[in-house]
């Protein structure tokens, strides 16, 4: 069964450290006891249930849960958790779907989630480890500390990428304004924008199980991927390829698609863009550069870059010849042309490998 991309970040949700499951599941733990737990019912949870109690929706606490997790059979609470619907029962799903679990009860855990759609959950008695088990994934709930030190370690990483990310995109400004950008400079900036989104992705999921403690880690991550999307989308607008037919709403479906482990292939970054190679010299729009002049509204932007058609005559144009573009006005085409000026003079006329000429 193929579950929405937000079904499993909702599941973990539920599930989070502070929310009453989770401090169920931690009763049931302290108890050494083991348990599998279906999260929600309806007819494809019968389906696979024999025996045991109706408890007449019984309402969920904690206390009542780990009471009943005392029997040897499975749990079934309701879709939202609020009601204990069945308890002692024998699950009997499909057994000639695949699971590579060992033990009986995550075998069976495993097989459940995947037959019902329903998240199951599976306490190890010996391990006093709840394991969550929901469509084809499986994730551990591990404690707040062990989740922290694990995002801990991903910011340092994500700091560190973004870091390189942007001194990529000053570069890459430095060789637009010199006049020694290459299709390469656009690929790495694509490149290093996808691995920071993906790896603030992959916090972003881990933070989930932190519950109302992921705030401070919501934070840190809005500000190290501030902007990384604008930046992603102005590049494939800048640089997609002039005699490709493909758009840029196509190019960016096209990057998101690459899977993360294949990142490093900037073949497929390439391709993506419609680059036949790397090593091509190659000419902005000038979107992302424009994009920078504070309160410049995105039309503005375009009609600029479309008056011109080409990023040197943009890069040198006079007051007057900004004035003349739809919408920009004399006051706005000084505040342009002060800002490229300071793009110029910061660029400092250096060479492609990052050094000055002349």
């Amino acid at each position: 069964m193929v579950n929405k991309p937000d079904s499993r970040l909702e599941v973990l949700k539920r599930v989070a450290p502070g929310t009453r499951l989770r401090d169920a599941f931690e009763r049931i733990m302290q108890q050494n006891m083991g348990a599998l737990i279906v999260l929600g019912s309806g007819p494809e949870v019968d389906a696979v249930c024999s025996g045991g109690f109706d408890l007449s929706e019984a309402p969920f606490t904690i206390a009542r849960l780990a009471e009943v997790a005392k029997m040897d059979g499975a749990i079934v609470l309701s879709d939202n958790s609020d009601a204990i619907l069945r308890a002692n029962v024998h699950l009997i799903p499909d057994p000639s779907m695949p699971t590579d679990e060992t033990g009986s009860r995550h075998r069976t855990a495993e097989r459940t989630a995947k037959q019902t759609g329903k998240p199951v959950v599976s306490i190890s008695e010996d391990r006093a480890v709840a394991t969550l088990f929901f469509g084809d994934t499986k994730q551990e709930l591990e404690s707040p500390a062990v989740i922290t030190d694990k995002i801990n370690q991903s910011l340092s990483s994500l700091d560190r990428f973004r870091t390189r990310l942007d001194h990529a995109e000053e570069r890459m400004t430095r060789l637009e304004v010199a006049n020694f950008m290459t299709n390469h400079w656009a690929v790495t900036v694509l490149q290093r924008a996808e691995l920071v989104l993906r790896l603030g992705e992959s916090v972003e999921a881990l933070s989930l199980a932190l519950g109302g403690e992921r705030q401070l880690v919501q934070l840190q991550l809005a500000d190290l991927t501030h902007g990384i999307k604008d930046l992603r989308r102005l590049v494939v607008r800048d640089y997609i390829g002039r005699l490709s037919a493909r758009s840029t709403k196509a190019a960016l479906t096209e990057l998101a698609e690459i899977p993360t482990s294949e990142l490093s292939d900037r073949r497929a970054i390439a391709a993506a863009m419609g680059f036949e190679a790397e090593d091509i010299e190659a000419s902005p729009r000038g979107l992302r550069l424009l994009s920078q002049v504070p309160h410049l509204p995105e039309s503005v932007q375009e009609a600029a870059a479309k008056h011109f058609g080409d990023f040197r005559k943009l890069l040198h144009a006079t007051v007057e010849e900004l004035d003349e573009v739809p919408g920009v006005g004399h006051a706005r085409a000084m505040q342009i042309r002060a800002w490229l000026d300071r793009a110029i003079d910061s660029a400092g006329f250096w060479g492609p490998t990052g050094g000055q000429v002349g």
